[in-house]
C-alpha cells in the first residue's frame, strides 16, 4: 500500500490541493468559520497528529507484514490484495450508513457502473503498480531508507508535466530536483557502503515514484468520470484493483504460498492484516482532511517533517547505526522536496495575482457603444 499518503491523488508531489468534497463526516465549512483561534488550534492539532499516527503505524504494520521475520510471509501482492479489499468493503459499509443515517455520515451513495469502470481503468492499472511497488520497496529496504529510496516523486512529476503536459518548470524548482537526486543518490551509496542496500528495492523504489506521478495525472483524467468526487474514486480504483490483482497472485505463485502458510488461521495475522487495510483507508481521509483544516501547502511541510520523525523513529527502533552522509543524504531529500514546495507555491501565487490584475484591468475598460464613431 502506498504509505505516507497512498491517496494523495491530486496532488503534484507527495501532498497536494486535494479536493474536500465527499468527506465523511458532519463537519463543514460553516462550522469551520465558526470555531474561536483556540478551537481551530486544539482542531489543527487533533488532525495534524491523527496523520502522523495513521501514517507513520501504517508504514510500521506494513514492513511487519511484508518482511517479518515471525511472519516469514513472502507474498506482498496478497497482503495489497486484501488491503484494497479493505477499502471496498469500508466504503460500501460507508454509503450503506450514509442512506440510513445521513445526519451523522456524509458520504456518496455508490451504485455499480460498469462503464465508469471501464473509464477508470487505466487509471486503476497505475494505481496497482503504485501500491505494488511501494511495498516491495518497503520490503526490501529498511524503514529508515524508505523515505530515501521513494523520493524521486517530485522529479518524476516535473519530467511528466514537460513530456506528457507540455509544462515547462522553473530554475529554481529544477534546481530543487537536483538537490533531490543528490540526496538520493548519496543516500544510496552510504547505504551500500554499510552492507544492507538491496538494489532491488531501489528499483522498485524508482518505479513507485514514477507510477505516483503517473497516478497523479490519471487522476486529473479520470476524476470527471466519478462527478470529480475522490470517494466514488477510491471505490472504483480498489473495485478495479481487485480484480486485477488475481491473475497477478496466480502468476506470482502467491496463491501457493499463502495455502501453506503456517499462520493462515491465526487470529494475530488476520488482525494486523485488517489494521493494515482500515489504516490504508484512512489515510486517504486524514490526508484529505488536514488539507481542509490547514493549506496544500502546511500539508507539505507535515508530510516533510512526518518523514523526518518517521526515519529518525526507523533508526532508533531497529537500532540501526547511520553515518553523518546518510543523514546528510535525508537532509538533501527533504529539504530539496520542501524547498520544491515553496517555490511552486509562490509561482503559483504570482501567477493568480497577475490573473486577478489582468482580469481587473479588463473590467476596467470604459465599455464603448456598438453605435460610437471613432
Amino acid at each position: 500500500m502506498f504509505s505516507n499518503s497512498r491517496y494523495s491523488m491530486a496532488s503534484s508531489s507527495n501532498g497536494g490541493a486535494r479536493s474536500s468534497r465527499g468527506l465523511p463526516g458532519p463537519a463543514g465549512a460553516s462550522q469551520e468559520g465558526s470555531l474561536s483561534l483556540s478551537q481551530k488550534f486544539i482542531q489543527i492539532t487533533l488532525v495534524v497528529t491523527a496523520y502522523w499516527t495513521v501514517s507513520i503505524s501504517m508504514v510500521f504494520i506494513n514492513k511487519y507484514l511484508l518482511s517479518s521475520p515471525d511472519l516469514k510471509l513472502d507474498a506482498p501482492l496478497f497482503v495489497t490484495f486484501y488491503q484494497c479489499s479493505v477499502t471496498v468493503l469500508l466504503c460500501l459499509l460507508l454509503s450503506v450508513l450514509s442512506r440510513v443515517a445521513p445526519s451523522l455520515v456524509s458520504f456518496p451513495i455508490l451504485r455499480f457502473d460498469y462503464k465508469i469502470t471501464r473509464e477508470v481503468l487505466p487509471l486503476s492499472v497505475v494505481f496497482v503498480g503504485m501500491i505494488t511497488f511501494n511495498n516491495l520497496c518497503l520490503k526490501n529496504v529498511g524503514v529508515a531508507f524508505y523515505t530515501v529510496g521513494r523520493s524521486l516523486t517530485t522529479v518524476f512529476n516535473v519530467i511528466l508535466s514537460y513530456t506528457i503536459l507540455k509544462q515547462t518548470t522553473s530554475i529554481k524548482a529544477i534546481v530543487c530536483c537536483t538537490i533531490i537526486i543528490s540526496g538520493f543518490i548519496l543516500g544510496v551509496d552510504q547505504e551500500g557502503n554499510s552492507g544492507v542496500l538491496s538494489y532491488m528495492g531501489v528499483i522498485y523504489g524508482i518505479l513507485a515514484s514514477l507510477c505516483v506521478s503517473l497516478n497523479a495525472i490519471f487522476t486529473k483524467k479520470v476524476l470527471p468520470s466519478v462527478d470529480n468526487n475522490l470517494w466514488k474514486l477510491m471505490f472504483y480504483n480498489n473495485v478495479n484493483a481487485v480484480v486485477l490483482f488475481l491473475p497477478l497472485l496466480l502468476l506470482n505463485g502467491e496463491i501457493i504460498v499463502i495455502r501453506d502458510f503456517d499462520k493462515l488461521y491465526t487470529f494475530h495475522f488476520w488482525m494486523m492484516m485488517s489494521v493494515s487495510g482500515v489504516f490504508g483507508f484512512m489515510i486517504g481521509f486524514i490526508t484529505g482532511l488536514q488539507i481542509k483544516v490547514t493549506s496544500p501547502l502546511t500539508h507539505n511541510i507535515s508530510g516533510t517533517a512526518k518523514a523526518c520523525a518517521q526515519t529518525i523513529m526507523a533508526v532508533m527502533y531497529f537500532r540501526e547505526y547511520k553515518t553523518s552522509l546518510w543523514w546528510l543524504s535525508n537532509a538533501l531529500v527533504l529539504g530539496g522536496s520542501g524547498g520544491y514546495t515553496h517555490v511552486r507555491r509562490t509561482e503559483m501565487q504570482r501567477q493568480h495575482d497577475e490573473n486577478v490584475k489582468a482580469r481587473a484591468a479588463e473590467d476596467a475598460k470604459p465599455l464603448r457603444s456598438p453605435n460610437s464613431v471613432v
